[in-house]
C-alpha cells in the first residue's frame, strides 16, 4: 500500500535550504526508484512513485500540448513532468506533476540546465492525486489546525493556473483553479469535468485535453 512520510528530523539546516541545495534526498537515504521528496508548509513529506495509471493522464496532458505545437508552429507553450520548483517566498519546495511553460523559458533552461524552476517562470502546474498525496495537492481542509497546501502553496506564490486531476474515487475530476489570490492563500475555481468529458483550458492555453481513459484509483 502507498503511504506518504512526514518527517521531524534533526538536520543540519532548515528542510527548505536542504532541499534546494539538493541534499534532502540524499540526507534522507532515500531509494532511487522515483520516491519523492517535497517540503510542504516547512514539512519534509516523502511520497512514492506513482502508479502507471497516473502516469498515463500525465501523458494525455503532454500530448494534448504537443497536438496543439503541431497544429501551430507559432504555439507558445510547452509541457514538462516532475520539474522541481522553488518557492523561494514561502520557503517550500514542490515538484509538480507537471509545468507548462512559454517555450522562451524551456529554451531558456534547457540551455542553462537547471535543477528548479521558480514560481514566476510556470503559467501552469498539474497535479495528479493518489491514496497517498491527495491531502496536499487539494485546498486546505478548514477546521482546528489549517496545515498549508500545495493549492495554498502555488497560490501564494502568484502560479496563476492551477490544474487538479483528482482520482479519489469518492470525488473523481478535473477542476481548473486560476486567480490566485496571494494574501489568502486560494484560487477561483474557473472550470470543472468529469471523467470522460474533454477538459478545455481556455486562453492563454486553448487547449483541449480528452479524459476518456482516465479512472479512479482502485479503492
Amino acid at each position: 500500500m502507498s503511504v506518504v512520510a512526514f518527517a521531524q528530523l534533526l538536520l543540519p539546516d532548515s528542510p527548505y535550504a536542504m532541499w534546494v541545495g539538493g541534499e534532502l534526498e540524499e540526507y534522507l537515504r532515500l531509494p532511487d526508484d522515483g520516491t519523492r521528496v517535497e517540503v510542504v508548509g516547512g514539512e519534509i513529506v516523502v511520497s512514492p512513485a506513482p502508479v502507471y495509471a497516473h502516469g498515463g493522464i500525465l501523458s494525455d496532458i503532454q500530448e494534448s500540448f504537443l497536438a496543439a505545437r503541431l497544429r501551430d508552429s507559432a504555439f507558445p507553450w510547452r509541457a514538462v513532468q516532475t520539474i522541481n520548483l522553488d518557492l523561494i517566498e514561502i520557503g517550500d519546495g514542490y515538484t509538480p506533476d507537471m509545468v507548462v511553460v512559454s517555450k522562451d523559458t524551456d529554451a531558456e533552461k534547457r540551455a542553462e540546465d537547471v535543477l528548479h524552476l521558480h514560481p514566476h517562470e510556470a503559467e501552469l502546474v498539474v497535479e495528479v492525486t493518489s491514496s497517498s498525496t491527495a491531502g496536499h495537492d487539494r485546498r486546505p481542509m478548514f477546521g482546528r489546525q489549517v496545515k498549508p497546501t500545495k493549492w495554498s502553496g502555488y497560490a501564494r506564490v502568484g502560479v496563476p493556473y492551477y490544474l487538479l486531476v483528482d482520482r479519489d474515487p469518492r470525488q473523481p475530476g478535473v477542476t481548473l483553479l486560476g486567480g490566485p489570490d496571494r494574501g489568502e492563500g486560494t484560487y477561483e475555481v474557473l472550470g470543472e469535468w468529469k471523467f470522460g468529458e474533454s477538459v478545455r483550458l481556455p486562453e492563454p492555453f486553448d487547449v483541449e485535453i480528452t479524459t476518456d481513459a482516465w479512472k479512479p484509483w482502485s479503492a
